[in-house]
């Protein structure tokens, strides 16, 4: 294997252990390496914390002299909650480094190689870059578009049926599935869903699975707040976006219990997601993930506001033209207008089988 791909992919492996705590910064592992040894290693541990480049060459100590760094992404060359990272590449003697991408963020984007190569350091880019923006296709997502990295899930039977024709949808999938999901929850910044799915289902959208280090935003779309007082998501860490028709006195009543209730714009007599989705951007949140019913997950997709799909299909067949499917809306008129989902990955969960597929558009 290719010496620079070898310690990407080390640097990479690194950089996954930040996920519960680096955003909204994104997820970066650094590895500095000398006459063909390891000597130092870090990551970004947590939002505010020191970065990866600054703990790698902290546990290399004077060994960093002469060596080559590999990251995942372009050192940072700005003061934010911590100082440049470049100055501390160029003071530790670095004399080279291999990063796998260019930063998206404009604050950086090229100008920390500019600086390091104007300080007499090698410069190499493109290791494993594709993998590297996989990792960090959040924080990508938010820095150029403005808005969070949206993964739809939906669970349904084999004939795409999210509940029988009586609404009863608990539980649809297995065990496996549902843990998955638990897993999945933990890697996302936050949580979306309507408020049909509270009214039926009464979720509490948290991860409960292994040690959770931090919980993710849960966020209802609910345009005139009809949720209940008693439901389990009133409370802290709640955002209830809502329009202009909710009722004030439900609104104070649900800031009293802990949560946060922001008012849209509407559009077509439904919460603007668009706005949403911006909003939740300027709040630093590079990855949300849909777990809704299929009037909302239609609205998101038709509005080009989702990125990524993941199906889960249970070996059963539900039937029932009244029966609800996993998306609503008016659909298309023509098979060519159908939204292409590309990069298809296939796996089992269970007896259960899992999907996972990018959206692809020609805008």
């Amino acid at each position: 294997m290719n010496p620079d791909h070898f310690y990407m992919k080390l640097a990479l492996s690194l950089a996954k252990k930040g996920m519960e705590g680096a955003s909204p910064n994104p997820m970066v592992g650094a590895v500095v390496v000398k006459n063909g040894k390891v000597v130092g290693q870090g990551y970004h541990k947590m939002h505010g914390g020191a970065h990866a480049e600054v703990n790698a060459l902290h546990d290399a100590g004077r060994a960093a002299k002469g060596g080559t760094l590999y990251l995942n992404l372009e050192p940072c060359c700005h003061f934010g909650k911590t100082p440049p990272c470049t100055d501390t590449v160029i003071k530790a003697g670095i004399k080279r480094v291999v990063a796998g991408m260019t930063d998206p963020n404009p604050k950086v984007s090229g100008k920390g190689f500019d600086i390091l190569r104007k300080a007499g350091i090698e410069v190499d880019t493109g290791a494993l870059e594709a993998e590297c923006r996989k990792l960090n296709e959040g924080f990508i997502k938010r820095v150029t578009k403005g808005r969070p990295f949206v993964i739809l899930k939906v669970a349904a039977s084999l004939d795409g049926k999210t509940a029988t024709r009586h609404r009863e949808s608990k539980w649809i999938t297995s065990e496996a599935s549902r843990l998955h999901v638990h897993k999945l929850r933990k890697q996302v910044d936050a949580i979306m869903t309507g408020i049909g799915t509270i009214l039926a289902d009464d979720p509490l959208l948290t991860p409960r699975v292994g040690k959770v280090k931090r919980l993710p935003l849960r966020v209802v779309v609910d345009s005139s707040l009809r949720v209940p007082p008693s439901a389990k998501i009133v409370g802290v860490n709640t955002l209830f976006a809502t329009t202009g028709r909710a009722s004030v006195e439900k609104a104070e009543f649900l800031e009293s219990r802990g949560s946060k209730v922001e008012i849209f714009k509407s559009r077509n007599d439904r919460v603007d997601m668009s706005l949403v989705m911006h909003y939740l951007g300027k709040k630093g949140i590079n990855s949300m993930m849909i777990e809704a019913g299929p009037e909302l997950s239609a609205s998101l997709l038709s509005e080009g506001l989702v990125d990524k799909v993941v199906f889960f299909y249970a070996p059963g067949i539900i039937g029932g033209i009244d029966a609800p499917g996993m998306v609503g809306g008016s659909g298309i008129d023509k098979l060519a207008e159908a939204i292409p989902i590309k990069e298809i990955v296939v796996k089992r969960r269970g007896e259960d089988i899992m999907i996972e597929g990018y959206v692809h558009r020609d805008s």
